[in-house]
């Protein structure tokens, strides 16, 4: 009787762990659908918020930084609250942003609301990954991390797809309300769901002392990356040579930020990380890879949408190749790394720069209305490598580091990417509205801001490579 119960319980947690899995997976998607899904809704909210080509940037690389510079506070913060009680703040948090960018009535306001809706997807990142630690372990953490790897790979491939769907069924002028406003059923549903199924984990930090955020080294990591980042996105706007100056004042502020966290008894992050080799390189090609990658979503959606009157939903379905064949590789990509390492990821490379070169040429070739099928290969193509890069670099990355610190790890290789994201569009985004506001066409546009994301993607390679002849 007594091992029969016993039985029914271990039966009952196991169905219970699954659940709640299926629950962080959940928002896990719609956190990540969010980055894909409002490329294609940038032509609509400029034409009805009448937004301008920085609030546009900012809408991108704004929700990039804030998610990139929450990521590490927030895994400090699940550890002081607890995994349950960070998860369902950031649930309600994105929630409440979600409906603030649905609702807002001018350009300044959706930026807001989204740079708010970035810190609680940040918030929400290291929950999810920590839950699945704890709950999981063995071969059953392994399926249950293939699984959010695999919901990673589908948010990425829906999101301009379903963009334009809800944009084409509600109309051109309010239909990017409803990119945000798809957000508010998931969320309720999400949230009665997780307060049954996600499991007190309590405080894992805690005892007589009393730990602290590094909020200094958070205010010198901001400050310095917005200092970079605002002439850049500002371009257009601020007229004169003298905003150039903030690029080495923000040189100045992250070169403070390293001093800081060396002597800080408990810093932001921990710097000792970066003396172990792969874990160094594969941050920092994390950062340039999603730099140049992420940014090509950015122009051609504006390209094919305002340069050559494609709708919200042919916008999504001209990009979906990319995406799909990014969602398809991932898998193979987690298989062959463990035993190609390194050459997987030049492999991908190489295959990306290849996809994106030839999506430039295609549209030189191609300029008119058929811009969308020239492309489609060659997307494919870059999609295809995509997937051999993202997962593989960061298992390869996190191979050699400590159990113990694998968490901060984790956090410190998505804020790379995330700050990647906000300076690629930042970078890229000044370039192709130059070109646009000295008279230029939209093909030259995008071309030569495939050329700046082409910069950052060869730089990845040399990353790699680098890293790959160390080791040999």
């Amino acid at each position: 009787m007594d091992d029969t119960t016993e039985a029914a319980r271990d039966v009952q947690g196991e169905r219970r762990r699954w659940r709640a899995l299926a629950v962080c997976l959940l928002v896990g998607f719609m956190t990540l659908l969010d980055v894909s899904i409002v490329t294609v809704a940038l032509p609509s909210i400029e034409s009805g918020l009448g937004a301008s080509e920085a609030d546009l940037s900012w809408v991108l690389s704004g929700y990039a930084l804030t998610f990139g510079l929450t990521l590490i506070p927030a895994g400090l913060l699940g550890d002081l609250w607890g995994r349950r009680t960070a998860f369902l703040t950031g649930l309600v948090l994105f929630t409440l942003a979600s409906a603030a960018c649905g609702l807002a009535p001018t350009a300044t306001a959706l930026v807001a609301a989204r740079l708010v809706q970035g810190v609680a997807s940040g918030l929400l990142g290291p929950q999810i990954s920590g839950l699945i630690q704890e709950m999981f372990r063995g071969p059953e953490r392994a399926r249950a991390f293939g699984y959010f790897g695999t919901t990673v790979g589908l948010a990425t491939a829906v999101g301009p797809l379903a963009g334009g769907l809800l944009i084409n069924a509600a109309g051109s002028q309010s239909g990017w309300r409803w990119v945000f406003f798809v957000n508010l059923p998931i969320g309720a549903v999400a949230f009665v769901l997780a307060l049954r199924l996600i499991p007190h984990t309590g405080r894992l930090l805690g005892g007589g002392g009393r730990p602290r955020i590094d909020f200094a080294g958070v205010a010198l990591l901001a400050a310095g990356l917005l200092a970079i980042l605002l002439p850049l996105v500002q371009e257009q706007q601020w007229k004169g040579a003298a905003k150039w100056w903030l690029i080495p004042l923000g040189v100045l502020l992250l070169a403070a930020f390293v001093l800081w966290e060396r002597r800080c008894a408990l810093p932001l992050v921990d710097l000792a990380l970066f003396e172990i080799r792969s874990y160094r390189f594969g941050a920092l090609l994390g950062m340039l890879y999603f730099a140049g990658f992420t940014t090509i979503f950015f122009i051609f959606t504006l390209y094919l949408q305002r340069g050559l009157g494609y709708s919200a939903l042919q916008a999504g379905a001209a990009i979906t190749p990319f995406a799909a064949g990014s969602a398809v590789s991932a898998a193979l990509g987690g298989r062959l790394v463990t035993e190609h390492g390194r050459a997987v990821i030049i492999a991908g490379l190489v295959t990306v720069i290849a996809g994106t070169g030839l999506a430039a040429l295609a549209v030189h070739l191609v300029p008119g209305q058929h811009a969308g099928y020239a492309t489609a290969a060659p997307l494919l193509l870059a999609g295809i490598g995509s997937g051999l890069v993202i997962a593989p670099n960061q298992s390869l990355a996190l191979a050699r580091v400590p159990v113990v610190r694998a968490g901060t790890a984790g956090g410190v290789l998505q804020t790379a990417q995330r700050l990647g994201t906000a300076i690629g569009v930042a970078c890229v985004g000044a370039v192709f509205f130059a070109h646009l506001s000295a008279g230029g066409s939209w093909p030259g546009a995008f071309q030569l801001g495939v050329l700046v994301a082409l910069g950052f993607e060869v730089c990845a390679l040399g990353c790699a490579l680098a890293d790959a002849r160390r080791r040999g």
